[in-house]
């Protein structure tokens, strides 16, 4: 290999890390977004799954404070 060669990969090499260290650096400040939407959407599922159960139980025991204020 020519010195010109070895010079030309060095600085490629160079280049590739530095934009590997700054793509890491920029995905740990950014946060995990998928997990934090994937645990919204099933929190809002299991809410929803026993608001749909407990709903009769929860509208009883709702008119039953509200008249008790009457």
């Amino acid at each position: 290999m020519h010195h010109s060669t070895i010079a030309r990969t060095h600085r490629l090499s160079r280049r590739l890390r530095s934009s590997v260290r700054r793509r890491w650096r920029s995905r740990d400040q950014r946060g995990d977004v998928p997990g934090w939407v994937l645990i919204t959407v099933m929190t809002v599922s299991i809410g929803a799954v026993l608001w749909g159960i407990a709903e009769p139980q929860l509208s009883q025991i709702l008119r039953s404070a509200l008249n008790s204020v009457k």
